[in-house]
């Protein structure tokens, strides 16, 4: 479950920071009127979203999670700042060694 963990918060911290660098493609998109950045940006985060689930669920597998904290910690990274939160409250219960 270590290795799940590691990789877990690794992709909590990359996605986080590249849905904030999405927001503000979008906000170049929209207010400045360049999509350029947005190009690049959109399927490089899209991607590595889908890779954070993946691993997600991998973790929640192997420390058998709920579904409840399941869903929770998979839409934490479509929201800003909210993975990092995940990222911790994930980290602090599996030193505890208690499930979400």
């Amino acid at each position: 479950m270590r290795g799940a963990l590691g990789r877990f918060r690794f992709m909590a911290y990359v996605v986080g920071v590249f849905l904030l660098v999405l927001v503000v493609a979008m906000v170049v998109k929209y207010a400045g009127g360049h999509d350029e950045m947005m190009r690049v940006v959109g399927p490089v985060h899209g991607f590595l979203y889908a890779v954070y689930l993946v691993l997600t669920v991998d973790l929640a597998i192997k420390a058998r999670w709920s579904v409840k904290g399941t869903v929770f910690v998979l839409i934490a990274g479509t929201i800003p700042f909210l993975s990092f939160v995940a990222e911790r409250k994930v980290a602090e219960r599996a030193r505890e060694g208690v499930a979400l």
